[in-house]
C-alpha cells in the first residue's frame, strides 16, 4: 500500500464523534506514516487493558484487529495490561464507583489475557508489558507535576462523572488518577499511536497528548474506534452483565450467541468484528437494509463469520450446521454434557450440581419462564424427579443429559 492507502486502511473504522478531529488525526498519522518509511523505523502502537476478569470477549478483540493491521504493515504493537489501573479500576463508562482490584488479582487475570490475544495478534511480533512497570514507581512529587495539567473543570464535565455529580453520588479523588495514568503509560511506552474505543476518547486524545506534550514528546495519535454492543444489542459488552460472547468457549457456543443478538445490532457487528471489507460490509448492510437478505440469513452469514475469526472456516461452518440442525430442525445433539447418577435425582438438583446453572433461584426462575424442558417437554415443577437417560434443555443451547453411574 502507499501511503494514503495506508492511512485511508488504518483509519477505518474509527469514531471521533466530528470530523474536525478525524481529518487532525489523519493528517498526524499520515505524518508518522511518511517519518516511519524515511527513517525505516516502525511505529510503536499500543493498546491497553483493563485485567478485570480473567477472560477476555470479542467487544476486546475489536481494538486487537486494529492492532493487528498495523502489525501486517509492519510496525511495532505493544500490548499493554494495565495491572496498575486496575487498582483504581476506569471510571470512563461508569455511572458509579468501580470496585479496586488488589495487585495480586490483576497479575492473576493477566497472566491469561495475552494467550488469548494471541488468537488475533502475531505472537512473534507482538511486545506484552505491564504498567505496574513504571507506574509503581512514580514519586509523590511526580504525581503533582503530572496533577498540574489538568483542572477539575475537565473531569467534572465528563458524563458519567457529571451525572454522578448531579445526582449527589460521591466522585472520588483517586478516580481521577485513571486518566493520569493512562497518559502516563503513552509517554512511557514513548507511543507514536495509541488505539482505544470511544468510552477511552479523554484519556487518549487529552489526557495522553497533554501530558506527552508535557514531557516535550510528540502527543500520540489516537486511533478512537466504536464500541461493541453485547448480545442485548443495548450496552457495552460485560462478563458482569452477562451479555458477552467469550473467546474461551466453543464454536457452537460463539455461532449461537452471535444468532441470539438483535436485528439492529447486526451492522455493529459486522462493522467491528467481522474480517470483511468495507464494500463487503456496505453490501451486507444495503442488502439487510432492502430487505435482499432475510434478518435471519444475515445473521447466519454473520455469525460463521465471526467464528470462522476466532475458529476454522471448517468449525464454523460445523457450529453452522449444528445450529440449523439443533435449533431449525428441532434436533437434539448427540453430544452433551452428562451428569452422572447412582438412582433417581430431582431437576433442580442435577442443574446445579452440574453447574449447569449456577443457582437454585435461578433454576426456579428458568422453570417459571417456561425456559426448561425434559425430554422435549415444558417443566413447571423444579423438583421433578428425573430418572436416568433424561434429556434436560435449558433455554435455547444447554443441554445435559442424566446417566446411570
Amino acid at each position: 500500500m502507499n501511503i494514503d492507502e495506508q492511512v485511508a486502511y488504518l483509519m477505518r473504522g474509527t469514531e471521533y464523534g466530528d470530523p474536525e478531529t478525524y481529518q487532525a488525526m489523519a493528517k498526524e498519522l499520515r505524518e508518522r506514516l511518511i517519518e516511519s518509511e524515511r527513517e525505516g523505523r516502525p511505529l510503536r502502537v499500543y493498546c491497553g487493558y483493563d485485567p478485570r476478569t480473567s477472560d477476555l470477549h470479542i467487544g476486546h478483540t475489536v481494538t486487537m484487529r486494529k492492532l493487528r493491521q498495523f502489525q501486517e504493515l509492519g510496525h511495532h504493537v505493544i500490548f499493554l495490561v494495565g495491572t496498575y489501573t486496575a487498582l483504581i479500576g476506569d471510571p470512563s463508562d461508569k455511572d458509579k464507583l468501580r470496585a479496586q482490584l488488589s495487585q495480586e488479582e490483576a497479575r492473576r487475570n493477566a497472566e491469561t489475557y495475552a494467550e488469548q490475544a494471541f488468537r488475533i495478534l502475531d505472537r512473534e511480533k507482538t511486545d506484552v508489558r505491564y504498567n505496574a512497570e513504571w507506574l509503581s514507581g512514580l514519586t509523590f512529587k511526580e504525581l503533582i507535576y503530572l496533577a498540574s495539567n489538568f483542572t477539575l473543570q475537565q473531569f467534572l464535565t465528563r458524563v458519567n462523572f457529571r451525572k454522578r455529580w448531579d445526582q449527589d453520588e460521591p466522585v472520588y479523588l483517586h478516580e481521577l488518577f485513571y486518566a493520569l495514568m493512562q497518559g502516563y503509560d503513552a509517554f512511557a511506552l514513548d507511543a507514536d499511536v495509541q488505539v482505544g474505543g470511544t468510552d477511552q476518547m479523554f484519556n487518549i486524545m487529552t489526557a495522553a497528548r497533554k501530558i506527552m506534550a508535557y514531557y516535550n514528546k510528540k502527543p500520540n495519535v489516537g486511533i478512537i474506534l466504536g464500541i461493541l454492543p453485547g448480545t442485548d444489542g443495548e450496552v457495552k459488552m460485560s462478563k458482569s452483565l452477562g451479555n458477552h460472547i467469550p473467546l474461551n468457549t466453543t464454536p457452537e457456543d460463539m455461532f449461537g450467541k452471535v444468532m441470539s443478538i438483535p436485528d439492529k445490532a447486526m451492522h455493529s457487528y459486522a462493522r467491528l468484528v467481522t474480517r470483511w471489507s468495507v464494500d463487503k460490509i456496505k453490501e451486507f448492510e444495503s442488502a439487510v437494509d432492502s430487505g435482499q437478505l432475510h434478518p435471519r440469513d444475515a445473521k447466519m452469514d454473520l455469525a460463521q463469520e465471526i467464528t470462522g475469526a476466532f475458529f476454522s472456516e471448517e468449525e464454523a461452518q460445523r457450529a453452522r450446521e449444528y445450529f440449523v440442525n439443533l435449533f431449525q430442525k428441532g434436533d437434539t445433539p448427540d453430544e452433551m454434557p452428562v451428569y452422572h447418577v447412582t438412582g433417581d435425582v430431582t431437576l433442580i438438583d442435577a442443574l446445579t450440581d452440574s453447574k449447569t446453572v449456577t443457582s437454585s433461584s435461578q433454576v426456579r426462575r428458568l422453570v417459571k419462564q417456561n425456559g426448561v424442558k425434559v425430554n422435549g417437554e415444558r417443566i413447571s415443577d423444579p423438583f421433578i424427579v428425573l430418572k436416568p437417560g433424561a434429556v434436560i434443555q435449558v433455554g435455547k443451547r444447554r443441554f445435559l443429559r442424566i446417566v446411570k453411574q
